[in-house]
């Protein structure tokens, strides 16, 4: 009996426990938070179904009961900016969300450049030293993916911006808040939803989305996505490809000395270097992968410098001659392998280069031309191009689904739990996972902000995007690029009201997707938030294309916002990144020159002009017309021919 009482009670005290934490509110509000001023904020949550809820905030005191499913929801009448306040939510039991906030909240949004850190971009040690900004605070979303709307972000808290707290938070999305604060003085919250390498379209609802052209019948793909089966298939497709039944977990590699000349390789596969092995059908290959080479050498000259030249590697590399290590460089893809060999090393006969590559992100191995990679012995070169024998030594675990499979999985897991709560804005980094269908952006992207606007339920919230950099080599002749019409569909996205664009056309690098230079992207977005957001009269932006006049042979280009007018950075007085074309469509590289803060563009090549293009590739790195408050003129077209992403979607 004595067991029993003890059975029974321990019933008791768990049920009575469970009663007591019954009331539970959503995963966005917590310590340290900042809400919404001068609007109604709206306080959500969970508890039994008609159990009586109270929320006391600042004053107020409001009162509410679970609905049938236990949702509760209150409304805050609007407050000034101030703070700090403390929240108490009471029910059947009752707790109190301290250090709270009133000011303006910013969703910070899009896919990797506006996921970039701070401790990655310019100056990182004296940026993250300064940043201790009490009265703003910070929110990182947990990446998740759903094909189902979502409630709940586990594991995530706002917290006030200190070096500790900065330091991994979005770059752009910190310094656009710090230069924010700085100019309007009251508190900013800066909640981060990103996720590199992802599209507009699984940013957007499955009930949006479907009502596009060419996305009728996507509700199906939707609703059919499974995260578990998508990896398992990526699994066995790699372990197919790889030709072994069962990934390698563990490196075994180094512990067998794979690089000794004569170890035995005869069931290693093929592989035609230089190239990235997913260009040849090693997808989702995240990991270390050997690679071997055998050549012969007739003669040696002592005297011979030798060089071996293996180009860029993605990520790391460690690199071997005759078993004996000639280099390495860890985790740089950007630096030429270039290494010295010692004399001694080479002997005449059978000679082996291997090399252990370690990929962790992006495409994996060898990113030079063939003509690159070589051995420089002497005068002669000794080309390396060609097969070589590979085996996979550890598989990292990067199988899972990518958000990219389907439409609408990170609006569902990202955005819809942070919804209904207040908000000032949203500042939108993306698209480069978008420039294969640059045309269609001009649909989707729009479509995305009137999805979460009319979600929201705050009217016409401002919205404030960043035009994708300059990225890739440039090129010396005119021609088509995705990467211009992306843009292009982006200066068409300014037509939806309250919304502003940062143009980034001069900041970026030829050979980095993601520019380190975040500050003045952060800076750019907050004049467009002081004229879009704050009603300021401010020059926001550089010169946007308005209209072009034709006379003669010369075209004459006006432009909006060119603030106190129109200015070039060359000393000669020249506009470069220039275009024209006549009825035959060809364009040519053409002169360009102020006059009365308008642009006059001609070319002897052209002698009836009827378009123009300024900029129109994927990096015009000789781009150089800004107005005089040092803010660059967005690339344009004046024609509307054909280019290389008409009519490319989702499937294509």
């Amino acid at each position: 009996m004595k067991g029993l009482r003890l059975f029974i009670t321990g019933i008791v005290i768990i049920t009575f426990q469970l009663s007591k934490a019954d009331v539970k509110i959503a995963d966005v509000f917590s310590d340290n938070m900042v809400l919404q001023r001068n609007i109604n904020v709206r306080v959500w949550g969970h508890a039994n179904p008609g159990e009586r809820i109270t929320v006391s905030f600042n004053g107020q005191k409001c009162k509410t009961k679970a609905d049938k499913v236990g949702k509760w929801l209150i409304t805050l009448q609007p407050m000034k900016a101030g703070g700090p306040y403390d929240m108490t939510i009471s029910g059947k039991n009752e707790f109190v969300l301290k250090n709270i906030l009133i000011g303006d909240i910013w969703i910070c949004s899009g896919q990797s450049n506006m996921q970039w850190p701070v401790s990655k971009s310019n100056n990182p040690e004296k940026e993250i030293k300064n940043a201790i900004y009490p009265e703003i605070r910070l929110l990182t979303v947990p990446k998740q993916l759903s094909n189902v709307l979502e409630e709940d972000m586990p594991n995530t808290s706002w917290h006030a911006c200190s070096p500790e707290t900065v330091k991994d938070f979005s770059a752009v999305g910190y310094f656009f808040g710090r230069d924010l604060q700085r100019e309007i003085g009251v508190p900013i919250g800066l909640i981060n939803s990103t996720w590199g390498g992802t599209c507009v379209e699984t940013w957007t609802s499955k009930e949006s989305i479907t009502k596009l052209p060419k996305y009728e019948d996507f509700g199906q793909k939707i609703d059919s996505f499974d995260a578990m089966e998508i990896e398992k298939i990526n699994k066995n497709a790699l372990s197919k490809a790889l030709g072994i039944d069962s990934l390698p977990e563990k490196e075994t590699g180094m512990v067998e000395q794979w690089m000794k000349p004569t170890y035995d390789r005869s069931n290693w596969q093929t592989m035609n270097l230089p190239t990235h092995w997913e260009d040849v059908g090693y997808l989702q290959l995240d990991g270390i992968v050997w690679f071997s080479y055998n050549f012969e050498l007739n003669a040696i000259n002592r005297n011979d410098k030798v060089l071996l030249n293996l180009g860029k590697i993605d990520n790391s590399d460690l690199t071997w001659v005759n078993g004996q290590k000639v280099g390495g460089v860890e985790w740089e893809s950007d630096i030429e392998r270039v290494y010295k060999i010692p004399e001694s090393i080479l002997q005449v006969g059978k000679n082996n280069i291997t090399i252990r590559v370690d990929n962790k992100w992006g495409k994996g191995g060898f990113a030079s031309q063939p003509e690159n990679f070589f051995l420089q012995l002497g005068p002669a070169r000794i080309p390396l191009s060609g097969d070589w024998k590979f085996k996979a030594d550890r598989v990292y675990d990067k199988f899972k689904a990518s958000p990219n499979e389907a439409p609408s999985l990170l609006y569902n897991a990202m955005i819809n739990p942070l919804i209904p709560y207040g908000i000032k804005g949203v500042i939108w980094y993306q698209g480069e996972n978008n420039t294969p269908r640059a045309k269609e952006y001009a649909t989707t992207f729009p479509n995305m902000i009137e999805n979460w606007r009319k979600n929201w339920h705050q009217g016409d919230f401002a919205f404030l995007f960043v035009q994708l950099a300059n990225f890739t080599e440039s090129t010396t002749s005119p021609g088509n690029s995705n990467w211009a019409e992306l843009r292009e569909s982006q200066v068409k996205t300014l037509s939806l009201k309250n919304t502003g664009m940062a143009v980034s056309i001069d900041i970026g690098e030829a050979l980095d997707i993601h520019p380190r230079n975040k500050q003045d992207v952060g800076k750019r977005l907050m004049l467009s938030a002081l004229k879009i957001a704050y009603d300021k009269e401010v020059v926001f932006s550089g010169p946007i294309y308005k209209s072009m006049q034709i006379e003669g042979d010369k075209v004459i280009v006006s432009f909006d916002n060119i603030g106190s007018g129109l200015m070039t950075k060359s000393k000669h007085g020249y506009i470069n990144e220039f275009e024209v074309a006549g009825e035959d469509k060809v364009f040519h590289w053409a002169k360009a020159e102020i006059e009365n803060n308008k642009v006059v563009v001609w070319s002897d090549k052209v002698i009836a002009p009827i378009a123009v293009r300024f900029g129109w590739s994927n990096n015009p790195a000789e781009l150089n017309l800004y107005n005089k408050e040092g803010l660059p003129s967005s690339p344009f077209r004046t024609d509307d021919w054909m280019g290389v992403t008409e009519g490319k979607s989702f499937d294509d």
